[in-house]
Formats: structure tokens, sequence, C-alpha cells
């Protein structure tokens, strides 16, 4: 489990402007452009690993219904983002940094295009 996080991180810090902090006022780890969010990996209530990101809200209700891992965002909009139980995860690290990498760009299309064009890839 801890691989997947790590590989996670790794992956994230290499896009243009990505950055990768622990919040302690939030106990997880932030993931950010422009002091955006992307990512949240944390642990639920119940104490299970998961990766919080941004998605189109059709394809996350798609993902919800095909996977039992996939669940409405933990703390964040239920329509935008999903939690991806890393524990009991039916996909690769590879899959989820696919997942991680479209909140990236989701977030990264909402910011001011003078801000886009400076991480422009």
């Amino acid at each position: 489990m801890q691989d997947n996080i790590q590989y996670l991180k790794d992956e994230a810090r290499k896009w243009p402007g990505a950055t990768v902090e622990y919040r302690e006022d939030w106990d997880c780890d932030y993931f950010g452009i422009e002091k955006k969010c992307f990512c949240m990996l944390g642990t639920n209530k119940t104490g299970d690993r998961v990766m919080t990101v941004k998605g189109d809200p059709a394809e996350n209700e798609l993902l919800r219904e095909q996977y039992s891992d996939v669940v409405p965002g933990y703390y964040a909009n239920k329509t935008h983002w999903n939690s991806f139980l890393l524990e009991k995860s039916s996909f690769t690290e590879e899959q989820l940094a696919l997942f991680l990498k479209k909140s990236y760009q989701l977030v990264l299309e909402k910011l001011p295009k003078k801000v886009q064009l400076k991480y422009h890839q």
C-alpha cells in the first residue's frame, strides 16, 4: 500500500506546478496546483486509505455504479469528486495515476488562462 501511495506522489510531482505536501490540519497528503486541490490522500472515518480526486460528473457516477471501491468524494462535492478505497482497489497504480492526472488537468483548466499558460505541457 505504501508503495502505491509513494508512486502516486512521485507521479504527481512530475507535472508542471503540482505540489504534494502533508497537511496536518486535515491529516492528509494534499496535492495542489496554484493552491487549488486536485487530490487528497488520507483516511476516511473508518480508517480506510482513500484517494479523493476530481472527475467528470457522468464518469464519476458510472465508476461508482461499476466499482464498489469507488465512492462519492469523502469530504468533497459528491458530484465532482470520487474517493477510491485504496486497500480494496481493483485498479492498478497506473490506472489510479490516470485518475489523478485527469483531476490535475480538470483543476488546471479552471485556472485563469494566463496561469494555465505557465504550466502548458
